[in-house]
């Protein structure tokens, strides 16, 4: 027998295989054609412009802080008045420093009333509250251990103003002061 390749097509197989090869018209109610995803697209962009429009962006900075431990840096197993416990109070007229000795009085030089740090000129002085700082942690040899001191401040002072007073706390030309910043509610 011969090869099937080989072997002409019929005149009936030649007709049969261009009817069958040749584009049928769709039947009635048949759909025809490429799928139109245009409405489709639409509503996607539609959707993802008003998501992103309605998508408030709030950009946050914080500061991780540790609670308080009584006395300082280390925890202690008794309530202690060997420990400083300092505090400084930012108000529009200056920065108030308390210890658990009291309230430090103006010029860092005794336990008293008044504003510790004054403004000069309209300004808060840094300098000076890094210098009285240090000097409050030199004062007894139990202080050294001091780390910790908690900021409060008044309704209306400026987030600068509490970053500078806290930058003041922390180190003073290299020498650690406060590192552990807490933040305290003024009442």
């Amino acid at each position: 027998m011969a090869d099937p390749q080989d072997v002409p097509l019929s005149s009936a197989q030649r007709s049969k295989i261009r009817r069958l090869s040749q584009p049928k018209e769709p039947e009635a109610g048949e759909e025809a054609g490429e799928l139109n995803v245009v409405p489709y697209l639409d509503i996607i962009t539609n959707i993802l412009i008003f998501v992103l429009a309605s998508v408030s962006v709030t950009f946050v900075s914080s500061i991780d802080t540790t609670p308080p431990s009584i006395g300082g840096g280390k925890v202690r197993s008794e309530l202690s008045s060997k420990a400083l416990n300092l505090s400084a109070f930012i108000t529009s007229q200056g920065i108030s420093l308390k210890t658990s000795s009291g309230n430090i009085a103006t010029g860092c030089q005794d336990v008293g009333g008044g504003v510790t740090v004054p403004k000069a000129n309209d300004s808060y002085d840094y300098p000076a509250l890094t210098a009285c700082a240090k000097r409050l942690k030199n004062a007894r040899p139990e202080f050294k251990e001091e780390t910790q001191v908690t900021i409060t401040a008044n309704p209306g002072i400026d987030y600068k103003t509490i970053i500078d007073v806290m930058d003041a706390l922390r180190s003073d030309d290299g020498e650690v002061l406060f590192p552990e910043v807490h933040f305290g509610v003024a009442r």
